[in-house]
């Protein structure tokens, strides 16, 4: 048989079925996609049975890990090919990534999904045609679909976090409206030509890993693809200036004035218009 969708499983699904297996209930109620949605499983002692099909138990299950369904066995959503990718957990629902250990969405205060949703309705997607440089899981085009944008134009440099993008359920597909492309903006962004996107949606790594992307010469390319009165914001995060030694945000908003924006600092980036 055929599964209709891909199995996830995380500590609290795995602590669901203990608890029922331990309880002598024979069918509980969990989420098998992080939290889009709620399916019934059947337990048992040698494993539990969705879909008709039978599966085991894990062995050993870690809080921030989530476990894939592959070639009959369950394992951990992560690759290792020059950095560690992985996908992780959350109790929102909605998972984030790390790159070597490094957090690449914010989760403490807020689901990073709807972390995404204010973002997005800061550049107002409706009729857009919108850049999205570093894609990621896809969250930022996602509420770009949402907000009936135009066109999404999304970039995404490695291969792993394209992969992990196939296995997380709230990662939108690639359509008539979202262009997913395997690429480094950095590059890519010289092949659009001038003046072609409304809105721009800049969510790159943090300064240290990504230098090239806070770059003057790369906020000059981002001026020459974005219309006259086009928006752009810019994640920094909000690193601490006395362990850093640095003002990323300022050093950020200071770059794109030159560029040719009207910059300002907006929660935890920059929200600037192309003057």
């Amino acid at each position: 048989m055929v599964l209709s969708t891909q199995i996830l499983v995380t500590l609290k699904v795995h602590e669901i079925l203990r608890t029922a297996l331990q309880s002598g209930v024979p069918r509980v109620e969990c989420s098998l996609d992080l939290d889009r949605t709620l399916t019934h499983v059947e337990v048992a002692s040698e494993g539990w049975i969705w879909q008709g099909r039978s599966f085991p138990y894990l062995e050993t299950c870690n809080e921030r890990t989530i476990y894939y369904w592959d070639d009959g066995a369950f394992q951990p959503v992560s690759r290792y090919t020059m950095s560690l990718i992985k996908l992780v957990s959350t109790h929102w629902g909605p998972p984030t990534f790390e790159i070597d250990g490094v957090k690449m969405l914010p989760t403490a205060q807020t689901s990073p999904y709807a972390d995404a949703e204010r973002k997005v309705a800061l550049i107002q997607p409706r009729g857009k045609v919108i850049l999205d440089t570093c894609g990621g899981l896809g969250y930022f085009a996602a509420w770009c679909l949402k907000g009936l944008a135009k066109q999404v134009l999304s970039y995404e440099k490695n291969p792993d976090v394209m992969w992990l993008r196939e296995l997380n359920p709230w990662s939108p597909k690639a359509g008539e409206v979202l262009s997913l492309t395997l690429g480094d903006i950095v590059e890519r962004i010289r092949l659009l030509p001038n003046d072609s996107v409304d809105a721009i949606l800049h969510d790159p790594p943090r300064f240290g890993i990504a230098g090239e992307l806070y770059s003057q010469v790369f906020y000059d390319q981002l001026a020459r693809v974005l219309r006259r009165k086009g928006m752009l914001f810019h994640y920094t995060g909000t690193p601490n200036k006395l362990t850093s030694g640095r003002d990323v945000p300022n050093e950020v908003a200071k770059r794109l004035r030159k560029a040719g924006f009207v910059a300002e600092l907006s929660g935890d980036g920059v929200l600037a218009v192309k003057s």
